[in-house]
């Protein structure tokens, strides 16, 4: 939705900063002016300057990073920023924003270990950047979790001006974006109509006119994301709700058979019901860990344990497990077809770093 929303502004004849995370290769595609990223020297000058207040803050990889953006948004006289949550929600840093608008897309289970266990905890705490004043376009489409996300979104307003209200704005859960849209995936279409209501929701001076939201929603692009290059689709699903849109697109948009997977997700995100759904769409599959994970990697003996397991549901494809990325990378392009590279951030990254494959 980020990339929508600053893609139009942009068509409109703003210049956009653009703040995104994770990055696939570079730590330079976080932090977009313009359509150009942060250039090295900024980035080794913005953090020495910086650093004092780093290390007297304790700031966080996160936090130093959002530093580092409002920074260079400023110094090159970015007019207006669209800027993307981390984790998202209460605690995220970039709350500090005081914004024009606010957007949340759809409520999935990831971050539990620090939003909460179920969908409505984490609604709850997604509400967070409610501000007074500022449109909160909600885009979730489950009418409990829209309720959830109105009653935490009031609760957050009034707890900062005391007898303010929330101005919401909810998409209908049938809106789609009926134009010609660049992103790849019927979850994709849901994502235009959220980000058309953003950018509907914008005080005039900086509301664009159908004609600059057209235009950029059609050459629209998002490294990493139903990303075809050759042979090769990329696509970051890294839960089970990306996942899902994942295998949706891909029964949608069959592509080139076979279909060939190469697979590593992080050790803390649901893994095996993700597996279960990729295993509907994929014809052979090769598990990995990918370089950039060490440290968050998936259990391999409890992978492997539970490749063997008899109890599972049953696979339609085969699964092969090889730790080693090179050796698994060589694997899974043997034979014609399509490679799919998934799982997180870190595998397409590590894959297309390794394939000469800049994310731009």
């Amino acid at each position: 939705m980020a990339t929508l929303v600053a893609g139009a502004l942009g068509a409109a004849g703003w210049r956009v900063g653009l703040y995104t995370s994770p990055h696939l290769v570079s730590f330079r595609e976080r932090i977009v002016v313009d359509g150009a990223p942060i250039p090295e020297d900024a980035v080794a000058m913005w953090t020495e300057r910086l650093r004092p207040l780093m290390l007297e803050r304790e700031a966080t990889f996160f936090e130093a990073t959002t530093a580092i953006a409002f920074a260079d948004f400023a110094a090159r006289g970015a007019e207006i920023a669209v800027v993307e949550v981390g984790l998202g929600g209460r605690l995220d840093s970039t709350n500090v924003v005081e914004p024009l608008v606010a957007g949340i897309t759809r409520i999935a289970r990831d971050h539990m270990k620090y939003l909460g266990d179920s969908l409505e905890e984490i609604a709850a705490e997604k509400a967070g950047i409610a501000k007074p004043g500022v449109p909160l376009v909600i885009g979730e489409n489950d009418p409990h979790l829209v309720y959830v996300l109105a009653e935490a979104a009031q609760r957050t307003v009034a707890a900062l001006r005391p007898g303010a209200r929330a101005e919401l704005r909810v998409v209908p859960a049938e809106a789609r974006w009926e134009g010609a849209l660049g992103l790849a995936g019927p979850h994709q279409r849901r994502n235009a109509a959220v980000a058309r209501a953003v950018l509907d929701a914008l005080p005039a001076p900086y509301r664009p006119d159908a004609e600059a939201i057209a235009a950029a929603f059609a050459a629209a692009r998002v490294p990493g994301r139903l990303d075809r290059r050759g042979r090769w689709l990329f696509d970051v699903a890294h839960n089970p709700d990306g996942m899902a849109a994942l295998v949706q697109a891909l029964r949608a948009e069959p592509p080139p058979g076979p279909l060939h997977a190469l697979v590593s997700i992080l050790g803390d995100k649901e893994w095996p019901a993700m597996l279960v759904r990729l295993d509907e769409v994929v014809d052979r599959g090769v598990l990995t860990i990918a370089p950039s994970a060490a440290g968050r990697q998936w259990d391999l003996e409890w992978l492997r344990r539970w490749l063997a397991d008899p109890g599972r549901p049953p696979a339609r494809a085969s699964w092969t497990l090889i730790p080693d990325f090179r050796e698994a990378l060589a694997q899974v392009q043997r034979g014609a077809g399509t490679v799919l590279v998934t799982g997180s951030f870190h595998t397409v990254g590590d894959v297309m770093e390794a394939l000469g494959m800049a994310p731009f």
